[in-house]
């Protein structure tokens, strides 16, 4: 079982014709409470997307942190981070990060 997940949200920045995706690694083991958390964190940025854009829901897990991930970016139980908006390959385990690229 994953200990936590990167979550990937859509977020509808003023400004911005289009959503942007943002990423948050959330050290939670269920996927779902993982999901909300990141939603709620995601809301400082700017309104959540509506609806899919692009192939995307407006909030979804990407897939599981890697061990090596939770500790390098010093999560404890419960804890999120937010990791901006480029494709967060560095932070999934290897096999999660060749099959999106």
């Amino acid at each position: 079982m994953a200990r936590g997940w990167m979550i990937g949200v859509l977020v509808e920045t003023p400004g911005e014709p289009q959503p942007t995706r943002h990423f948050y690694a959330v050290l939670k083991a269920d996927r779902a409470r993982a999901e909300w958390a990141a939603a709620d964190l995601a809301l400082c940025v700017g309104a959540i997307a509506s609806s899919p854009f692009g192939g995307m829901e407006p909030v979804e897990a990407v897939g599981a942190l890697s061990d090596g991930a939770v500790a390098l970016l010093g999560l404890g139980e419960g804890g999120m981070r937010a990791l901006g908006t480029d494709w967060p390959r560095r932070w999934l385990s290897r096999s999660q990060a060749t099959e999106e690229s």
